[in-house]
Parts: structure tokens; C-alpha cells; sequence
């Protein structure tokens, strides 16, 4: 279970809670934790997070990364060149920075029609089209396309149920909703967890028991007709997703009758490629050897132009050492920028710095990445021990006037690239957001600039800058 600790302006005061709330009090005046934040420190901080509501340099960034870049899938051309330019901005900015290797598979998305031939009612020498997108993992039709029935099932249970008797030879709709509930209660990712589950296994279960090609309904919460791309387990067959109103059109069909669809989708994968993670420095004046690293990643599917997934994730964590620049602050821990390649098709980024930097991690203080989308933050998540999460309070109440003081103390990495970090025992990080209009867009050609609310960005980067200068400059490290 997750503990979230409420941290109000007024800290001296206690919060009763009921479920998972506890109560929380602020470290005494005199005790060793608010002793380690000076006056200076608590003005720095002060003043990072007003410098941050005053100023678009990541909307700028983010603005070039979507608009004059564009989409980013991992091993493509976009992609190196998003490399590159957030590279030279972060030398502009003083850094030392270093390209790291990163083993990238280049996915080439292809033609992607399909068509009901027939079904109940259908209108003689007429067609239905179906709107769909291929899925990460994809094995092509065969040339022409192929054309089967429809089996229509609401969960795993389900198919299970029919056999391989009624399953063989057929195409498997997987018309699982995600549950809208939970995401307007800001439980999106809850319940993305419970639908993904149908796109990153759906087709190996299916062709177990003999199906020529798998989809899914859509993974998300807004049915506006437009397809959720993704990965998908490789399961030599095809495998697409369909649109929530498609889904819900097939499944409608299949209970008056039989329904038979046409699908073309050629997408395939080419040789990997080799990108690069960006790890940029700004090297502590006392402790240079420990390292806070902030972090989002480069890499989108190639829809949309990966403005929320993570476009902001990665000019958030930028605009961390910007702002320290711009004031002429001087951390005294290194501050690490990292933008992470492929989280989206392998997380090969994450495994790839893991081996470069575990000799390292001993000395990694604390980690942070952003990946839940450019909207208002009210705190973080954060892996760490309780004993470690006192040490965070006083920095919680320079962020207390934007709403973004809540701690929701977390069993596992809250974030993918981190992970390997977080498992070894480093205080891992992540933006807690409003998460409600997250998955409107997350993975579909919809995920574009216009849906970045830019005061949001700003307030995401005075998180991430006071959080990450606080624990760059406390008089001790966090514990791990």
C-alpha cells in the first residue's frame, strides 16, 4: 500500500487520515533535518521555484523538440537529431556532456487499413471501414492482406473459455474498456495498467491457440476515433489496435451474427540501430562525485510528435539546470541531466546506462524522472525510506503556495529508466500529477504541443528544481 503524507503550508499542524493517510508532523526547529536547511539554502530554493513560474525555456525547448524535429521513434532519423540538439543546448548551458551508446530497435510502421466484409445487415457490395493502428511487435500480413472472422472476447478468461476449436483460423478482438472511473477519480495509470495488459499480451495468448492476427480496443480514456499505438510481445502474428468506437462497433455486430474483416498491415521491424542516451553534468563544488540525476525521455512513438510522452519530461529535467545557471547558483552535489533513448520499445536506454554507471550507483544521491505528463503537479512519488523522507519536508514547503507538497511514498521505481537505480537503493523520483488527461492522448497521433497547459510545465520544473537542489545541497546524503 501506498503512504501519502500530506505537507501543508502550516507543517506545525497534524493531518488526520483515514485509508492510506497518515498523519505527519514537520521535523522540529532544532532537529537535524530542518537544521540542514541554512537561510540561504531556503531562499535558493525560494528563488528557483519563482524563477521557474517566470520563465518558458522549457516550453521553448519543447516547442522545437515537436514542432521543428517532430516525432522521435526510437532508431530513427528524428531521433538523433533530438540527440544532438538537446545535447548542444545543455553544452550552451556549461555542462559536460557525454553520447552513451544505446542498442535501438528501428520499427518501420507500413500500410495499416482493414475493412468489415461482412456482417448482419450489411448493405450489398458495401464495406465498413475500420479505423486501427499497428502495434510495436508487429509481423505483417501476408501480401494482399488477410481475411478472417471475428472472435470477440472481453478478457483472457473468455478466450480461454472458447478453445482453440472456436479461436483457430480467427482474428481475436480484445474489446477491454479501460475503466474511465478510476481515471476521472486521478487513477489514470491504474487503470492503464489493467487494460495494457491486453496490447502487451493479447497476441502471443491468441496465437497459442491458433488465431491468424490479434487486436485490441484502444488504451484510453477519450473516445474521440483515434487509434493507441504501442508495444506489443512478438507473437508471429498480426497485431493492431482499434479504435474505442471501432471496438464497440464489431463487438455489437458479432452478437447478432458472424463478422468477417479484412486487415492490411505491413509494418515490420529493420536492424537495430545505435542512438544514444544524453548525460550531461554540472559538476558540484564540494562533492562532485555524487550525483542527483533528473531525467525524461527523448524517444516517442512516431503518431504523434511526443509532446506529453515525454517531450516535457526531458525539457523539465533541462530547465533544472538552466534555472541553477541563470541564478548562478552552486550546487554542491553534481546535478545529472540525463535523456534517456527507447524507453518506449525496450527500455534499452536504462539498461544500457546501468551498465555503463552501477560502479557509480553507490554514489547516485537520489534519481528523479518525469513521465507522467506535462500537467499540474501536486508532489512527488518517491521510493525512499521514511527516516529518508524527512529530509524532504522543508523543500516540500517552498513548493506548499503551488500545490505541490504531497509525499506518496511508493514500494516500487516510479518510473521506468530509474529503475535499475531504485532496485540497487538509490532515493528514486517522479512527478505525481493530474494524471485525468493523460491517456486522451498518450500514444496517439493526438499527443502534440497545443496539449501542453504551459503554466503546468512550469510548475512541473519548480518541482523538479527545488526537489533536486535541495538533496544536491543538504549537509549529508540522503540514505539509501
Amino acid at each position: 500500500m501506498r503512504q501519502i503524507f500530506l505537507v501543508g503550508i502550516f507543517l506545525s499542524f497534524e493531518f488526520f487520515a483515514f485509508g492510506q493517510y497518515t498523519t505527519r508532523r514537520a521535523p522540529g526547529a532544532d532537529s537535524p533535518e530542518a537544521a540542514a536547511y541554512s537561510p540561504q539554502l531556503r531562499g535558493e530554493l525560494v528563488a528557483l521555484r519563482n524563477a521557474a513560474l517566470n520563465d518558458d525555456y522549457a516550453y521553448r525547448q519543447l516547442a522545437h523538440l515537436t514542432e521543428n524535429i517532430g516525432t522521435r521513434p526510437s532508431g530513427s532519423l528524428q531521433a538523433e537529431a533530438a540527440v544532438n540538439y538537446v545535447a548542444d543546448e545543455l553544452r550552451k548551458l556549461g555542462l559536460e556532456v557525454k553520447l552513451e551508446d544505446v542498442k535501438c530497435p528501428h520499427w518501420i510502421r507500413g500500410e495499416e487499413t482493414a475493412q468489415l466484409v461482412d456482417y448482419p445487415g450489411q448493405v450489398p457490395n458495401t464495406t465498413q471501414k475500420i479505423v486501427l493502428t499497428a502495434l510495436g511487435g508487429n509481423t505483417p500480413t501476408p501480401a494482399g492482406g488477410l481475411t478472417a472472422e471475428v472472435v470477440v472476447v472481453n478478457n483472457f478468461d473468455e478466450l480461454k473459455a472458447l478453445g482453440k476449436e472456436k479461436v483457430a483460423g480467427k482474428v481475436v478482438l480484445y474489446n477491454f474498456y479501460f475503466d474511465k472511473r478510476k481515471s476521472e477519480a486521478n487513477h489514470a495509470f491504474n487503470a492503464y495498467e489493467e487494460a495494457v495488459l491486453y496490447r502487451y499480451q493479447g497476441a502471443q495468448q491468441a496465437a497459442s491457440l491458433g488465431a491468424v492476427a490479434s487486436l485490441v480496443r484502444s488504451v484510453g480514456d477519450a473516445e474521440f476515433r483515434i487509434p493507441h499505438t504501442g508495444t506489443s510481445k512478438v507473437a508471429g502474428i498480426p497485431q493492431g489496435a482499434v479504435t474505442a468506437e471501432d471496438a464497440t462497433l464489431i463487438a455489437h455486430l458479432a452478437a447478432q451474427g458472424k463478422v468477417r474483416i479484412h486487415l492490411m498491415l505491413t509494418s515490420q521491424r529493420g536492424p537495430d540501430v545505435i542512438s544514444h542516451n544524453v548525460v550531461a553534468d554540472l559538476k558540484g563544488s564540494e562533492h562532485p562525485e555524487q550525483v542527483v540525476l533528473v531525467s525524461g525521455h527523448l524517444d516517442s512513438w512516431d503518431l504523434g510528435t511526443g509532446a506529453i510522452d515525454d517531450g516535457s519530461g526531458v525539457v523539465a529535467a533541462m530547465q533544472v539546470v538552466q534555472l541553477v545557471q541563470k541564478l548562478h547558483l552552486k550546487p554542491k552535489r553534481t546535478l545529472r541531466v540525463v535523456a534517456w533513448m527507447n524507453e518506449e520499445d525496450g527500455a534499452t536506454g536504462r539498461d544500457a546506462y546501468a551498465a555503463a554507471h552501477q560502479a557509480e550507483f553507490p554514489n547516485h544521491i537520489a534519481v528523479f524522472e518525469s513521465d507522467s505528463g506535462p500537467f499540474h503537479p501536486s508532489g512527488i512519488e518517491a521510493k525512499i525510506s521514511p527516516a529518508g523522507s524527512k529530509w524532504l519536508l522543508p523543500a516540500q514547503d517552498v513548493l506548499a503556495p503551488i500545490g505541490a507538497n504531497l509525499i506518496d511514498l511508493v514500494d516500487d521505481s516510479p518510473e521506468t529508466d530509474i529503475e535499475p537505480m531504485a532496485k540497487f537503493g538509490v532515493p528514486a523520483f517522479a512527478l505525481m500529477v493530474d494524471s485525468r488527461p493523460y491517456f486522451h492522448y498518450h500514444h496517439t497521433p493526438a499527443d502534440t504541443l497545443d496539449k501542453v497547459p504551459p503554466r503546468d510545465l512550469q510548475e512541473d520544473a519548480a518541482v523538479l528544481a527545488v526537489m533536486a537542489y535541495a538533496i544536491a545541497n543538504l549537509s549529508q546524503p540522503l540514505p539509501h
